[in-house]
């Protein structure tokens, strides 16, 4: 089963259940996937279903930073119970031990050696960590091996 088969699913289950917060999270979710398959002008493959997925927790991670800065914590509530739910639905996060031997390998691989080149090695880091490591870990972990 897809992964947005597994989202449809799910959200039949959360409305029937009447879980307001997990149906409206899935509804959003459905919704931003139905818009880049529009956009591609084709169905989408799980990796891209994956990246739209990534891509609505870390617009949540970044609103919550904003409310809890702000003080609303009514709102940075609501925005965790969100990554909560999307979260299932993603790869496990990597461990800082196998993110940096995955950056290690790709500095050696591109021979890169000062932060200069920073830019090359990103490029062909991101496809191999993508959904499943942070960028600005994964960016932090590089500059320190490239400095």
């Amino acid at each position: 089963m897809g992964i947005i088969q597994q989202l449809e699913g799910d959200l039949k289950v959360a409305m029937v259940a009447r879980e307001t917060q997990k149906r409206d999270t899935l509804r959003l979710v459905l919704a931003d996937m139905k818009n880049k398959r529009i956009e591609l002008g084709r169905e989408l493959e799980e990796t891209e279903a994956v990246d739209v997925l990534a891509k609505a927790k870390k617009s949540r991670l970044d609103s919550l930073s904003q409310y809890t800065e702000a003080g609303r914590e009514d709102l940075a509530a609501i925005e965790s119970a969100e990554i909560a739910v999307i979260a299932v639905y993603l790869p496990e996060e990597m461990s800082e031990e196998e993110l940096r031997a995955i950056v290690t390998a790709v500095v050696a691989e591109v021979g890169a050696s000062s932060p200069k080149e920073m830019g090359a090695v990103m490029g062909a880091l991101m496809p191999k960590v993508k959904g499943r490591a942070d960028g600005k870990a994964v960016q932090r972990i590089v500059m320190e091996l490239l400095s």
